[in-house]
């Protein structure tokens, strides 16, 4: 079992994941072969690359489903311990980071489904339910974007004080309310409704707008003011 975990060294460079990516490009690595070089290194019952394969199976070879798995789900894998699962985890959480942290998918939010792309790669890898807030300018233009509490679920709680507080905070003139559903239902809930027409009487005594309440899941999107319920 030696010759098994030690054999990637004798492997042609261009088998080799790392020395690949080298020596052609990261548009010449395979799913698989950019999941070799997080994990670095095999076990002895199976190299780095069938490690690798191994883990995309357990999410069919879909990198969506690969970005909801948790620490434990990575772990089941026989050969990827704690090291191995945080590194991986951590670059999913890079992933999500860059494309949340820098919301330049538009200049300015003209429509609902400005936002559903976007807030929908988001929040697609939650398995429970998150509240998120996009701080918007006077010319709508995005200038901060934060999720605000994180639940179970079924379901999660956003305090009005909090977000009202960030968006003084960052100099906010409107705000889209935005939370997923994991159960991929797009159907509002009877809190949902509540906690929309709460967060816009609130908002109207510090003269800001809330724009929209947009519920995402895998199925699509909801948008409260496509629906005229804002």
């Amino acid at each position: 079992m030696n010759n098994v975990y030690k054999s990637i060294k004798n492997w042609s460079p261009d088998d080799r994941p790392r020395e690949k990516m080298l020596q052609k490009g990261v548009n010449a690595i395979s799913d698989s072969e950019l999941l070799a070089i997080l994990i670095n290194q095999g076990s002895r019952e199976r190299n780095v690359t069938e490690l690798a394969k191994e883990l995309l199976a357990l999410c069919q070879n879909n990198l969506v489903e690969l970005g909801k798995l948790s620490l434990h789900d990575l772990q089941k894998i026989k050969g990827i311990g704690a090291a191995k699962a945080t590194t991986i985890y951590a670059a999913l959480e890079l992933g999500r980071r860059r494309f949340a942290g820098n919301p330049t998918f538009a200049p300015a939010i003209r429509s609902s489904s400005d936002m559903a792309v976007y807030l929908r790669e988001v929040l697609k890898d939650f398995p429970h339910e998150v509240f998120a807030v996009l701080f918007l300018n006077q010319a709508n233009k995005v200038k901060h974007f934060e999720i605000i509490s994180k639940g179970g679920i079924t379901g999660t709680v956003a305090d009005p004080r909090l977000i009202f507080k960030k968006a003084l905070e960052k100099g906010a003139t409107s705000l889209i309310l935005s939370h997923n559903h994991p159960s991929g239902n797009l159907c509002p809930s009877r809190a949902d409704e509540n906690l929309t027409q709460k967060m816009k009487l609130a908002a109207s005594y510090l003269d800001l707008r809330i724009l929209d309440h947009i519920i995402v899941s895998e199925e699509g999107y909801y948008s409260f003011a496509d629906e005229g319920k804002l």
